[in-house]
Parts: structure tokens; sequence; C-alpha cells
């Protein structure tokens, strides 16, 4: 043990300036920036903050800096809904209408696992704002619901497409708010957050509650910190900081809140009704990464492979922010990468820093299996 031990802490204290220079030329002590954690088994390999929270106060970003997560928030969203299924409270197989009874007619086919899938055929919200809707008015949840509920049908049958969709994340997160007969942001913090002692992160709710250390998010150098859709929750309303997401990593490598048999579902790639794997939609878009290519996707995470390792992964992109998280669970490896302007790409320099911790985690295994089989040497 002792070798393996030193062989992996080299590998390491080496490896950390090399996942600096990926970060730091991207930023300076006047410019927003990001923040950066790499762990393994829980461990820190690597957490530093580059510029800015803000241009008012020039306040460095650091470990407990607060980001809007944006899609990273579906994880919380996804496993609030598996709380509620274990309760007893809610089924997988639980029909829309059977929440929301005067939802309209297409809402009788979509369950809670189409919607956690993104295969629910839900409209997207953006969409029906249309042009009318005020920039200075952010929409609601509840506003949200209603828009659906006056579509004569959704994009597609449920099961028989995927399509990424807020929609359906925010109509999860009505739902947990109405079956639990508490706010959504309420049940977070007592069944997530307060549990996993991730202190500073919540669900924003405008006048409610106060982002401690709170990032801002800019479009070069200009804040654009909110829009019109900056407002709904079950999408996209999380803040976190690093501190708390190393928490929140260690309760899913531990199961802290849901078993290993209970977090099966959330970890299995969703087929459609006729037991094909979905695709991307082939119209090119902002939430469509991979057009036409085959994609896999449970509660709340995306599970392909990367360069064969097995994966579970999000990212997210809102006004102002963008995040990542990747995770590796057979190394162990986690990578978080939180930005605070758009020009940055959290989900490739994510990327780049697991290329640098898989190589070495490689070369360490390779190392400990010969020091094992020529001990003497």
């Amino acid at each position: 043990m002792r070798t393996i031990c030193l062989l992996l802490c080299v590998a390491g204290a080496k490896g950390s300036d090399g996942v600096d220079s990926i970060f730091a030329p991207l930023t300076d002590g006047r410019s927003p920036g990001l923040a950066v954690l790499m762990l393994k088994h829980g461990q820190v390999l690597f957490e530093r903050g580059y510029g800015v929270r803000d241009l008012r106060t020039l306040s460095p970003i650091d470990e407990k800096t607060n980001f809007r997560l944006a899609s990273v928030t579906k994880q919380f969203t996804a496993t609030a809904i598996m709380l509620l299924v274990r309760d007893g409270k809610l089924r997988y197989d639980e029909k829309l209408t059977g929440v929301f009874p005067d939802f309209p007619g297409y809402g009788r086919t979509i369950t809670i696992r189409h919607l956690l899938t993104h295969t629910s055929g839900l409209p997207d919200y953006e969409d029906l704002m249309g042009q009318g809707w005020p920039a200075t008015h952010q929409i609601q949840g509840r506003e949200v619901l209603d828009l659906l509920k006056r579509q004569p049908g959704g994009k597609f049958a449920a099961g028989t497409r995927w399509a990424y969709s807020n929609s359906g994340y925010v109509v999860l997160g009505l739902m947990v708010a109405k079956v639990s007969g508490v706010p959504f942001e309420r049940f977070l913090h007592d069944r997530i957050f307060a549990r996993l002692g991730m202190q500073h992160t919540l669900a924003y709710v405008s006048a409610e509650n106060v982002v401690p250390d709170r990032a801002f998010g800019h479009t070069g150098l200009t804040e654009t910190d909110q829009s019109s859709t900056s407002a709904t929750l079950g999408d996209g309303g999380v803040y976190s900081n690093l501190e708390d997401l190393r928490k929140w990593d260690q309760a899913l490598q531990r199961n802290l809140l849901l078993s290993r048999r209970e977090m099966r579902a959330a970890l299995t790639p969703a087929k459609l009704a006729d037991g094909s794997m979905p695709r991307w939609p082939l119209e090119p878009g902002d939430e469509n990464l991979d057009p036409g290519q085959p994609v896999a996707y449970g509660f709340g995470w995306f599970l392909d492979p990367y360069k064969g390792h097995q994966r579970m992964w999000h990212y997210g992109s809102t006004v102002g922010f963008g995040t990542a998280i990747e995770r590796f669970p057979q190394e162990g490896v986690t990578i978080i990468v939180l930005c605070n302007r758009t020009d940055l790409d959290p989900a490739k320099l994510a990327l780049q820093a697991a290329d640098a911790v898989l190589a070495k985690h490689s070369l360490s295994q390779a190392r400990v299996a010969a020091a094992v089989e020529h001990p003497h040497h």
C-alpha cells in the first residue's frame, strides 16, 4: 500500500504545474475567470481560482466562490425526485397528469421517467416565450407550467425520441414542491445540501435568499448575470462552489443519500419505447451538442464513455456562466470547472484536465503493477 501511495502522490505533485498551465493564461487579476477542482478518491489533486468574482470589487475567485451551476443543477433535481420515490411519494412510471391533474391530454402519456431522461417531448418553454416576453420579467416555474398547459401537444410522442428539455426539469422541480409540500429550494436545502454539509449551496430565489461569495456572470467585460429565463429552479437555479461540490462528489462516491441499488436507475442510459438507443436531434441548436449521434442519458447525468473510461458528466450554460462536471467512477477521478464568463469552454477545459490526470492514473497503475510483479527492483 505504501508503494501505491507514493506513486500516486508523486504523480499528482508533478502534475499540478501542468494543470495550472491549462488555466492560468485564460484570465488575470482584473477579469472574470473560473474555479477548478480535481479530485481522486475524494482527495484534492488540484484546486485553484483564477480571475475575479465581479468587476466592481475585484474580489478574487477561490474555493468558496459561488457560481450559478446552470444545467449541472439537473442532477440535484433528479436526486430530489429519487428521494421522493424512495419515500413512496412518487413512482417513475407515474404520469404527469397524476401530479398535475389539470394538465392537458398529452400529459397522460408522459411519465416521470420520461421527464428525467429527456424523452417527454414537452415543448421548450424558451420557444414558447417568443418575442413578446418582456425582457425585464423573469419567468417563474409556475408560468412555465401554464405555458405548457396551453399547448395542444408535445414535440413528439413521449418515449419515441430524445430532445434535451429544460421544460421537463422545471416541471420536475414543481413536482417536488407539490408532492413534498415545501418549496423546491427548501426541499433541496433540507434533504440534500444541509445533510451533506453543503452550507453555501442553494437554489437562488430573488428577494428570498442571498448567494454568499457570489460570482457574477459576464460576457466579455460586461456583466450579464441575469436574463428573463434565470429564475426557474429545477433546470438550472442552483449556486454552489468547489468546497461544497467536493462534498457532493463524496456523497456520490459513498452513496450517502441514495444506496447503490437506488442509484442504479439514474446511471442506466435511457432507451426509447422501441428498445433502441436515443440520438441527439438532427436539427442544430444551442442545446444540441452532437446532432444525429447516439446519446446516453440517465437521471440528470450524461453517461457516455471518454477514451475508453466510464464516465458520468454534465455541462451547464446560461447567461454569463459556463460549468462542467466530469466523473470517472472506476478511476475515482472528478474534475469540476466553473466559469463566470462566456468566452471560455468549461467542457473542453475539463477534458484537457481529465487527459492529464487519467494519463497519470494509467502510468501509476503500470508502475504499481511492475512494483508488485518485481518487488525487489
